[in-house]
């Protein structure tokens, strides 16, 4: 049995990465930080208690800036195969928390492949390490963006990937450490958070639609994205850790998006003029724009075979339906007298 430890288990990717290895037969270990509530709800389905015969998904306290922590779980989980999927990855927090962002998303990556470096050292032990990287890291370069463009980062976070990124090829030539670079581009579900752009549509409008919110506070409407289902993209991160060498690979659709053009596909599916309440805030402009992504996954899909699964419209359906549904439980909730807590979806 092979097995694999995620950093960010608890996110979005880490969730559906670790739905798809459990059904390759691993087990999972993944390194979770200490907070005074629980946030495993993405993943709490997939658990089951380590007491139990049979259990293969395994949880860890740890940190990207603990390297000590990182080493110990090294050592417990006798890993095959790390992703690394940890970040503060929203890009415009990132410029409000810039030192924390950098410590975490870049220094993290190299605390990683130090750990890395001396678990396989001391047992022996070969172990393929992927890196999430990111499409933000291209940042004003001109589309469609490939492995071989310049990047040209916007934000704390991106400035930061682009340093995780050089950290990976450089462990990778100097120590011949099978490190991969993973660049996907925008991918979402209805697991995707609430204060990212796409899911904060398809909550904001759900909700506008069951009757529980008035307006949906949005920032720049025409900034195009390549964007994907995370489903899809975590087959790719495996896919990159089974090929023979190492390298750096773009994950993306081909094809670009606005916000406008995301508003206007979650309206149509729900029936919902979504001009009648939308308005723009200056708080969700950043400081430097992104302006235009899209992804050439030509790499990807000539030398491992990927390629996206799920179109463009059927995502934002997906995440339609599902956050229509969670809006009539909150109303039916509400109407049984009940307080239900949000997380920032009108105004974050």
């Amino acid at each position: 049995m092979r097995r694999a430890l995620i950093t960010g288990i608890t996110g979005q990717d880490g969730a559906y990465l670790s739905s798809f290895l459990l059904d390759k037969g691993y087990e999972v270990h993944g390194i979770m930080r200490r907070a005074s509530t629980f946030n495993t709800d993405r993943i709490d389905h997939l658990y089951r208690d380590p007491h139990e015969s049979g259990a293969r998904l395994f949880l860890h306290y740890g940190d990207l800036q603990d390297g000590s922590s990182l080493r110990r779980i090294l050592q417990k989980s006798q890993p095959d195969e790390v992703y690394n999927l940890g970040a503060q990855s929203h890009v415009k927090v990132s410029f409000e928390l810039s030192e924390y962002s950098a410590d975490v998303v870049g220094t993290g990556v190299l605390r990683l492949l130090e750990a890395v470096r001396d678990f396989t050292g001391s047992s022996g032990k070969q172990v393929r390490v992927y890196q999430a990287g990111s499409s933000e890291m291209f940042g004003a370069a001109k589309p469609p963006q490939n492995e071989t463009t310049p990047f040209y980062p916007r934000s704390p976070y991106a400035v930061a990937k682009v340093a995780g990124y050089w950290y990976c090829v450089n462990y990778r030539e100097a120590y011949n450490m099978f490190v991969t670079n993973g660049i996907l581009f925008n991918h979402e579900s209805p697991l995707r958070g609430e204060t990212f752009v796409t899911r904060k549509i398809t909550r904001g409008l759900g909700r506008i639609k069951k009757g529980l919110q008035k307006k949906l506070f949005l920032g720049n409407l025409d900034a195009r994205r390549d964007w994907g289902f995370a489903g899809d993209y975590v087959e790719a991160m495996w896919m990159m850790l089974q090929h023979q060498e190492p390298g750096d690979f773009v994950v993306a659709t081909g094809e670009a998006y606005s916000v406008r053009d995301f508003l206007d596909a979650a309206g149509e599916k729900m029936g919902l003029d979504w001009k009648q309440y939308v308005e723009i805030d200056p708080r969700y402009m950043r400081p430097t724009e992104v302006d235009y992504l899209m992804g050439d996954p030509a790499k990807a899909r000539n030398t491992f075979g990927w390629k996206p699964k799920v179109t463009f419209r059927e995502l934002v359906g997906m995440m339609v339906e599902h956050d229509l549904e969670l809006a009539e439980q909150e109303r039916t909730l509400m109407k049984a007298g009940h307080s239900v807590a949000l997380r920032g979806v009108a105004n974050g």
